[in-house]
């Protein structure tokens, strides 16, 4: 396995941070001594909050598409909608996923900082207006918000869901997006 190199280190060691404190304890000092790096180290990097911020907003969502490639079994471009959607619920219920997604967004408090999610979601879930157009689209995109509902669920401190339940609930949010 191969180290990975210091600025996925650097990031990898944020959403850490992000995770444990909190997306607004993120800070240069903080992602440093987490990385294990001196603040010269994170400024040749980073040269800011803002920059390390956008960044791992960028890395998050990277991270997230290449759960959601694997979880179709291919890219976004060559899945099916019903793949695409089957994939997005399949990912976005795993608390890992929810809880970089759910910080990273709270973080992101202006619309261009949160364009790297924004973007992979656009590619993987049906929009608001094909869903207005056509009833199965519909359905799929319920499917969506209600997966989006079970992060969020869990993102805002909601009780622990077993893992057995969690599997069933993810089973009727597909199960939702299929029956028509």
């Amino acid at each position: 396995m191969t180290r990975p190199n210091s600025r996925t280190r650097i990031l990898d060691a944020a959403v850490r941070v992000a995770g444990r404190e909190g997306a607004g304890r993120v800070t240069l000092e903080a992602t440093a001594e987490e990385a294990g790096l001196t603040r010269g180290g994170m400024m040749y990097h980073f040269k800011d909050r803002a920059a390390l911020a956008h960044a791992m907003q960028e890395h998050v969502a990277m991270s997230w598409e290449a759960q959601l490639i694997e979880a179709a079994g291919k890219t976004a471009d060559e899945a099916s909608l019903p793949e695409r959607v089957n994939a997005y619920i399949s990912v976005a219920v795993t608390p890992s996923t929810s809880m970089q997604i759910g910080l990273l967004q709270a973080a992101g408090n202006d619309p261009q900082g949160r364009e790297p999610i924004a973007s992979v979601r656009r590619r993987w879930t049906p929009s608001s207006q094909e869903a207005a157009e056509d009833r199965t689209i519909l359905r799929q995109f319920i499917a969506c918000l209600a997966a989006d509902g079970l992060w969020s669920h869990h993102s805002l401190g909601g009780d622990e869901i077993p893992q057995d339940a969690r599997v069933g609930i993810t089973q009727e949010i597909i199960a939702l997006s299929t029956d028509l």
